[in-house]
């Protein structure tokens, strides 16, 4: 009832893309779409759909349209028409490089918002937290309720020892100045850290937590995953989407910490 009223009075969007992906059971799909009119660039990314949705229809290579309702915290897919069935497209695997859980993570240099080189393994014995952002993402509950679960934990947790770090998928837009600005907004503390780079070192550390670069639209790639790493650098947890809640994380970082 909240989302329909959410949702009731939202900006609606025509938008065409392929499906690269399914998730039924968080009722989503991951869409490389074309630039949204007055809204988004042309993107990778994972859109919340209504139950009308058929998604057993939106194999992986299937070029849809459809409306995007956005409302002021949560927006969702509704009235997808499919253009073109599954074709030949080169679709994505997941990277070779990807760690998977209790294997360690290898160290990674990027630029934080103040310009300085950060390392990963300058936190060895400490827990890293990591999830990736661009901070001209509109869409509520993905970008900006990312933002908002790090600023929540990072305060409760800021005297433990644990550092938080956000990498832009947007290298090209997001310098450190943006990303300086980012950090105000979000109140963030000296404990989290906001990193960007060339693309080429976005996409190399992006191919390390298993996020995938598709470039069918020529677009930047936003699946979304976070990422526990503990103090021996070993990646000790992931979760996918957005839509987890801040105590659910705090759980895995204390469960870390131990």
């Amino acid at each position: 009832m909240k989302l329909w009223i959410l949702l009731l009075f939202a900006h609606r969007y025509a938008v065409e893309g392929v499906v690269i992906e399914t998730k039924p059971a968080l009722r989503q799909m991951v869409v490389s779409h074309k630039p949204i009119d007055g809204y988004m660039p042309a993107m990778t990314m994972p859109f919340r759909v209504g139950r009308g949705v058929a998604l057993e229809q939106m194999a992986p290579g299937t070029r849809v349209a459809f409306e995007l309702k956005v409302g002021k915290r949560a927006s969702k897919v509704q009235k997808v028409h499919v253009l073109t069935p599954i074709n030949d497209l080169n679709l994505p695997k997941t990277p070779l490089g990807k760690v998977l859980i209790d294997h360690k993570m290898p160290s990674f240099s990027l630029i934080d918002q103040s310009g300085n080189t950060v390392s990963l393994a300058d936190f060895r014995g400490k827990v890293v937290v990591v999830d990736f952002i661009y901070t001209r993402c509109p869409l509520p509950d993905v970008c900006p309720r990312l933002s908002a679960t790090f600023a929540s934990v990072s305060k409760k947790l800021r005297d433990a020892q644990v550092e938080f770090l956000s990498i832009t998928i947007d290298p090209q837009y997001d310098t450190p100045a943006v990303l300086q600005e980012y950090a105000r907004r979000w109140q963030a503390g000296e404990s989290w850290k906001f990193l960007t780079g060339t693309s080429e070192q976005i996409q190399e550390v992006a191919g390390l937590f298993g996020l995938i670069y598709w470039p069918e639209e020529g677009s930047i790639t936003h699946t979304v995953a976070t990422a526990v790493i503990g103090r021996d650098g070993t990646l000790v947890a992931q979760i996918d989407g957005a839509s987890y809640r801040p105590d659910q994380l705090r759980a895995l970082i204390e469960h870390a910490l131990e």
